[in-house]
């Protein structure tokens, strides 16, 4: 009986601290587009500098390291960047540059000669080897040539 009477108000105290709100991919945390720099500083000339301070940076706020092993990056036309056998720590960072370059652990190369990211609106987009989309981030004006997400 005290069992019963303690159930409602149990449920009633999680709804009101939030823990019945968070799902369990948002308290474990998750792999996601951190930002986006659309918009490389100086003129868009297509210099190999210029289109590699474009870039998107992949953030894996998880507590494993996650293989993103064919996951993929699109903009609204398609172009389509897919990664290697490349891991995430937990914790860490990847920045995808547009342009070409020499891959490390923290910077990836697209290896395009013109830009990717249009400066007045366009939508980063991430996904999963399966096909399923894991996240997205947009931006519609020229702002500040970047974006947090």
């Amino acid at each position: 009986m005290r069992i019963r009477a303690a159930l409602p108000a149990l449920a009633g105290a999680a709804v009101i601290t939030g823990t019945l709100l968070s799902s369990p991919a948002q308290a474990a945390g998750s792999v996601h587009i951190h930002q986006v720099y659309y918009d490389s500083p100086g003129s868009d000339g297509g210099s190999n500098t210029s289109l590699n301070g474009e870039w998107v940076k992949i953030k894996n706020s998880t507590s494993s390291t996650v293989s993103l092993k064919g996951w993929k990056i699109k903009d609204v036309t398609g172009y389509t960047y897919t990664f290697g056998d490349v891991r995430i720590a937990a914790g860490s960072s990847k920045k995808v540059h547009t342009g070409k370059g020499t891959n490390t652990g923290t910077d990836k190369y697209w290896g395009r000669s013109w830009y990717v990211w249009n400066n007045t609106g366009d939508t980063a987009k991430l996904y999963r080897a399966s096909g399923a989309k894991v996240d997205s981030c947009s931006w519609s004006s020229r702002g500040s040539g970047y974006t947090y997400c």
